[in-house]
Formats: C-alpha cells, sequence, structure tokens
C-alpha cells in the first residue's frame, strides 16, 4: 500500500511511519526539514515542502493509496488551513480513505452529550485553541467526499506500547486519563485496514 502521512516528524506521526515500513507498506512524507527524518529505507520516499502550498500536496497525493495526518496545531492555524487544500487534491486524485489524528475534545461530552468535550466543563484544558482547530477539521470532513477516521487521544505521555487501550466512539471511555504516543500511533496505523470507524471519531484511553 502508499501510504502518505502528514506530520511525520511530529512524536505521533514518526510513530506511524516506523509501523508502516515494518509492514513493507511504501511511506511518502511531506516535512518542511528532511533532516529531521532520521530513517533510511528503500520504501520511504521524503518530499520537501509545505501542506499550506498546494503544489506541495499535490506532489506528495501522486499514486498515494491512503492519507495519515497526524499534523499538529503547534499554536497557528496551519491545521485547519491545510485541511481544504489536502481534501481538494485527495478528491482530484481519487483517493478516498484519510485518517487524522485529533484530541479527545472534539468527543462528545458525557455530561452535556449535546456539546463537544472542549466546550464543556468536562475538559480540564484551560485553552481551547487546540481544540478549536481539531474542530474545524472534523467539520471539514463532514462536508466532504472522504472516508474519514479521526482518532481522538486524551492526555499523550510518551510512554511505552502496551498494546491494550479502550476504545469508544464519539465518546471517551469513561475515566480515560491517558494514552501513550506509541499506543496512539498503532491504533491510527491499523485504520488504514479497517472500515469499522468510517465517518466516526474514536475515543481512545487506558
Amino acid at each position: 500500500m502508499n501510504i502518505l502521512v502528514l506530520g511525520a516528524t511530529g512524536r505521533v506521526g514518526s510513530q506511524i511511519v516506523s509501523f508502516a515500513l515494518h509492514d513493507r507498506h511504501h511511506v511518502t512524507v511531506l516535512v518542511r526539514t528532511p533532516e529531521k527524518i532520521k530513517i533510511n529505507n528503500g520504501n520511504l520516499t521524503i518530499i520537501q515542502g509545505n501542506v499550506l502550498n498546494k503544489e506541495d500536496i499535490v506532489q506528495a497525493m501522486q499514486g498515494i493509496d491512503v492519507v495519515i495526518s497526524a499534523l499538529d496545531t503547534d499554536s497557528t492555524s496551519t491545521l485547519s488551513e491545510s485541511m481544504p487544500l489536502i481534501i481538494e487534491a485527495m478528491e482530484n486524485e481519487g483517493i478516498n480513505r484519510i485518517i487524522t489524528v485529533g484530541t479527545a475534545g472534539i468527543l462528545q461530552s458525557r455530561i452535556t452529550p449535546a456539546i463537544l468535550r472542549y466546550q464543556s466543563t468536562e475538559s480540564k484544558r484551560k485553552s481551547t485553541r487546540a481544540a478549536e482547530e481539531h474542530h474545524k477539521v472534523y467539520d471539514l470532513l463532514k462536508l466532504s467526499k472522504l472516508e474519514w477516521t479521526i482518532v481522538c487521544p486524551t492526555y499523550l505521555p510518551n510512554g511505552e506500547r502496551l498494546g491494550k487501550y479502550r476504545i469508544s466512539k464519539d465518546f471517551l471511555p469513561e475515566g480515560g486519563t491517558e494514552i501513550s504516543v506509541q499506543d496512539t500511533a498503532e491504533f491510527a496505523y491499523k485504520q488504514i485496514s479497517t472500515n469499522e470507524y468510517k465517518n466516526s471519531r474514536v475515543g481512545i484511553a487506558y
């Protein structure tokens, strides 16, 4: 399978790249700083570019079967500004499947199910800026023709890969407080081979 990973130099994205290469998939990454990619693998294609540049996105999409985005909010609007370009390029290239890594803040609140966690007292985060960015992406994907899954982890310590975690569609598993970067990456990566959570948000936690 030909997989495009966006956000490949981040904590979750770099782990996704490792999982995909381990399974002998061909992986393309679009990165601003290629020197940050420390992997030497014949199945890895590194494209230097920016997700905010339409031409770079179109180039990265050539021959791709599935897109995994682990783009971070990084205190900017890059996430929400790049998603329309990603969606347009995918639809033009006939690529249907995208998995993104979001945040538990955009899951439904268990206290007030009609609103999202970050909009309710359930969220303990003082700043809602990151969740607002992910909310924009969620709305854009809902309006698209793509088959999307948004993986929504809560607090993300580095930690080890346990391989066991709880999963809940549209909600955070009850009492869930954290999940490691490794397990989040593993779950997101596994979605390339299943449609179980197609067009859904998925809360994951220990």
